[in-house]
């Protein structure tokens, strides 16, 4: 019971605390959050438009709107998730308190941990927001498999986590230009399928869109949220994200852990 206390506790402090009171009281940064979530859409929106049925039918999708929305409210969740993390060990450095954290009981992992959480729940807002618009859009819902698109968000959100301690373990050592940010809040737009099929890539770059988790969840949550698939229609999307957990989160500990001891024995945990 006091262990459960000690966990809301921290949920508190870095939920609301550290990550909501912070946010809402930088009312022009709001704004221009919900200003960059929103904006996308209509801007994709008016494209698919302005080229007609032609341009979609080419591409593959029946409708395009639709498609952008649920490519731009998830791939939020990979970017946001790993900036949040990787942001606040940069911030820690550069204020010189990530070594208060190592005296702790919370730990430099578990302000990981923890700070993960804050970014989850502000980009589900964001979430929240583009399926809005896209439903005022005329994008349908109805008869959508929600079961099965949990499964494939929470497997989404698992390997995220191996990624976003790669990405934590990576910025202890090198301090700034994070490869691992740079190329999952840039690239995937690009080559995960967010505002168009991978199948229009070269063949070699779409190897490399296929070596990234949030293609295949991105397929998988048009399936299950779009079109109501199936449990056994959306089961080699399970598998597969399963496999992207399995091997990212334990890589994902070990490249933390690396980085943590490597700018320990450094005694460059602090400088930035």
């Amino acid at each position: 019971m006091k262990r459960f206390s000690s966990i809301i506790s921290r949920l508190y402090a870095f939920i609301y605390l550290r990550g909501f009171k912070i946010w809402a009281s930088y009312k022009t940064q709001v704004i221009l959050n919900i200003l960059s979530w929103i904006i996308p859409i209509f801007t994709y929106y008016f494209v698919g438009t302005s080229f007609g049925q032609g341009f979609v039918s080419y591409i593959g999708v029946r409708n395009y709107t639709a498609f952008i929305v649920i490519g731009l409210a998830f791939q939020g969740y990979v970017s946001s998730v790993i900036t949040t993390i990787s942001g606040r060990m940069r911030s820690e450095q550069l204020f010189g308190t990530i070594e208060y954290y190592m005296l702790s009981p919370t730990g430099v992992f578990g302000m990981m941990i923890y700070s993960a959480v804050w970014g989850f729940i502000l980009n589900t807002i964001n979430t929240v927001a583009i399926v809005s618009i896209g439903i005022c859009l005329g994008v349908s819902f109805l008869g959508a498999n929600l079961i099965g698109a949990f499964i494939i968000i929470v497997e989404l959100l698992v390997s995220t986590l191996g990624l976003s301690m790669i990405a934590g373990g990576i910025i202890m050592v090198v301090k700034q230009g994070n490869p691992i940010s740079f190329f999952f809040t840039t690239v995937t737009a690009l080559l995960s399928g967010t505002v168009f099929p991978v199948r229009v890539l070269p063949y070699y770059v779409r190897l490399i869109s296929y070596a990234i988790p949030l293609t295949p969840a991105l397929n998988g949550l048009r399936l299950a949220l779009l079109k109501g698939a199936s449990f056994h229609a959306l089961y080699s999307y399970f598998i597969i994200l399963l496999l992207f957990d399995l091997v990212l989160v334990p890589l994902g500990f070990l490249i933390y852990k690396i980085g943590f001891d490597c700018a320990r024995k450094k005694g460059t945990l602090s400088e930035y």
